[in-house]
């Protein structure tokens, strides 16, 4: 039995999401979401959202970006992501393959970006010599396990919203954000003036898709063309959206997102005790960054599965999900504090 702190990727589907999709496989549905389900779930969205909100449920996450950023850019503009960012790092340049635009990267200290980092890029509006800064990508949390504060996200927004750019927001742990800053789904997105969330439950106990919702309703004109395009409609929308429908009853996404960030806590308090670790940035939500020796690295990596963040640095990333228990993390401490005593 493989148990992970990989990747909040590498967990199953909670047994409530299972029921869902078991629940709505009998009989015949119309398809490509014109089902009960997916427009039960849309306005239940909504709900949460705010009716004004236009939903397109798509495949998956790197799909949900494509599609969200593809609602206002042209293939003159740029986009503005952290350096660390997953459009930047980890969906093979998909963005600019399939907006066919320019991927402009700032480095930050903590994955978060800001005015002041994005100012500097912004000198060439009007200049038919450099592509248009049109958009910023941010992710909530970010790859860094850092959360955006509400007051953050604002600042952040009316700054590229005077200077006719929309804010763009990955939320494929959104929901491990909002437990964290303890508010809602639309204070944090909303009500701080994002343009489009690409909202994921994926990393949180659903099996697959995600749903691009567009909180700007002009944005929403031709976004149902883009996703087709795309390859992003699925036929049989009703296993997509059925799974939303139970994430939100009984606050399913609080649960998993509040046991993910419980367990990241209790995870690096247990690791600040075998030894005086030096960890990389605060652990807002569900994920942690740290440096080790190499040696002690190599060695746990022999029966515990995570990811080396930054081998230079001997940085280690470690990510809780919805199903990490006590045990798994007493097992990755009882190891470490062995594996550090033979090795440093």
């Amino acid at each position: 039995m493989m148990r992970s702190f990989g990747s909040d990727n590498h967990s199953g589907v909670h047994p409530e999401i299972m029921q869902a999709i078991e629940h709505v496989n009998t009989d015949h549905a119309i398809a490509y979401g014109g089902d009960f389900w997916s427009e039960q779930a849309k306005q239940k969205i909504k709900e949460v959202f705010g009716q004004d909100v236009e939903v397109f449920f798509v495949f998956n996450g790197t799909g949900a970006n494509v599609v969200s950023l593809q609602a206002f850019i042209q293939p003159f503009h740029s986009i503005v992501s952290p350096q660390t960012g997953h459009i930047a790092v980890d969906e093979c340049g998909a963005v600019e393959f399939m907006c066919r635009s320019t991927l402009k990267t700032i480095e930050t200290t903590n994955g978060k970006l800001t005015p002041k980092l994005i100012e500097p890029l912004l000198h060439c509006f009007g200049n038919e010599h450099h592509s248009q800064p049109k958009a910023a990508y941010i992710s909530q949390c970010s790859e860094l396990g850092t959360v955006y504060s509400m007051e953050e996200t604002a600042l952040l927004a009316d700054f590229l919203h005077r200077h006719k750019m929309y804010l763009c927001m990955d939320g494929a742990r959104i929901a491990n954000a909002t437990v964290s800053l303890q508010k809602t789904f639309k204070e944090i997105t909303v009500d701080c003036g994002v343009d489009i969330l690409s909202f994921g439950g994926t990393k949180n106990g659903m099996m697959m898709g995600e749903a691009v919702i567009v909180l700007r309703p002009e944005l929403a004109d031709n976004l149902k063309y883009i996703r087709k395009q795309s390859a992003q409609l699925f036929s049989k929308m009703r296993y997509i959206s059925s799974q939303f429908l139970a994430y939100f009853e009984n606050d399913l996404w609080h649960r998993n997102a509040q046991q993910a960030n419980n367990m990241a806590q209790l995870l690096r308090k247990k690791i600040a005790t075998v030894a005086n670790f030096e960890f990389t940035q605060p652990t807002d939500a569900n994920i942690i960054l740290l440096k080790m020796p190499k040696p002690v690295i190599q060695k746990m990596l022999e029966n515990h599965f995570f990811y080396v963040w930054n081998e230079s640095l001997d940085e280690i990333r470690l990510v809780t999900s919805w199903n990490t228990t006590e045990n798994d993390i007493n097992l990755f401490i009882n190891d470490l504090k062995e594996i550090y005593k033979k090795y440093v």
